[in-house]
């Protein structure tokens, strides 16, 4: 059977309609787009990605040449050896310079020489065995080298730019607080009512600690145990918050 669905005969249907065109809001048209199009002619630029649209074609007298590419070596050159051959034996006939004299005294001048040179100090040494075996005491770290550093003693220059960071946030989250206070969105906690919050929960954690140690020693019911364990989460969360106040001196509340 044909699913298609005829709708039933009327007379009515003879009587002539007028179309009845849907009616189509205008299209949309952005107030800024003549200036996108003038600075997209602005900003487009020839070739930019593509290269020329046209590239010179390369001459037929140019061809590319067999290894032309190559990594060319050195031209080469003719090798010799160093003269290093020694000076040849005197002749027979060879006779040497006579008649050179020097009025040098070389033994008063080696006299004075030793008298007027400084003694040569010893290089500092160590000796740590019985047989009396010395190494230099340079590298043994026994001489104080970094003390006389010129930056000995002086904080580096990262410890000083972290501290400057911390107090820069530091400071932006007391103008943030002064900020919140100012508006009213929140309240500094008084020392007195810090002190009676504190008081109250020591006291709930010494009573939750009473109920604790009158319990049951031997466990061996469901609501026993599970009573064991909502005094041990209830006693740790009180501890926390306890822990929590005394570490902070300063508290803010909200306020919604």
């Amino acid at each position: 059977m044909s699913d298609i669905i005829i709708p039933p005969e009327s007379i009515y249907n003879l009587i002539p309609r007028e179309e009845e065109k849907p009616i189509i809001s205008p299209r949309y048209m952005s107030k800024f787009r003549e200036q996108v199009k003038i600075e997209k002619e602005i900003n487009k630029a020839s070739n930019k990605t593509m290269g020329p649209a046209q590239v010179d074609v390369p001459s037929p007298q140019k061809y590319l040449l067999k290894h032309s590419k190559e990594p060319k070596l050195p031209e080469k050159k003719s090798f010799k050896y160093e003269d290093v051959n020694k000076p040849p034996v005197p002749a027979r006939t060879d006779r040497p310079l006579m008649g050179i004299h020097s009025n040098k005294n070389f033994i008063k001048t080696n006299a004075i020489e030793n008298i007027m040179a400084l003694p040569k100090k010893p290089q500092p040494a160590y000796a740590d065995t019985k047989k009396g075996d010395k190494k230099l005491l340079e590298n043994s770290g026994l001489v104080p080298k970094y003390i006389k550093k010129k930056d000995y003693g002086q904080t580096p220059e990262y410890l000083l730019q972290r501290k400057e960071e911390v107090r820069k946030a530091q400071e932006q989250y007391n103008n943030y607080v002064k900020d919140r206070m100012r508006d009213g969105a929140m309240k500094q906690l008084a020392d007195a009512e810090r002190q009676n919050i504190l008081q109250a929960l020591r006291k709930n954690l010494d009573d939750l600690h009473h109920q604790y140690q009158g319990l049951s020693v031997v466990i061996d019911t469901t609501p026993k145990k599970y009573k064991k364990e909502r005094l041990e989460l209830e006693m740790k969360q009180l501890e926390r918050d306890i822990d929590l106040i005394e570490r902070h001196k300063t508290i803010y509340i909200a306020n919604y």
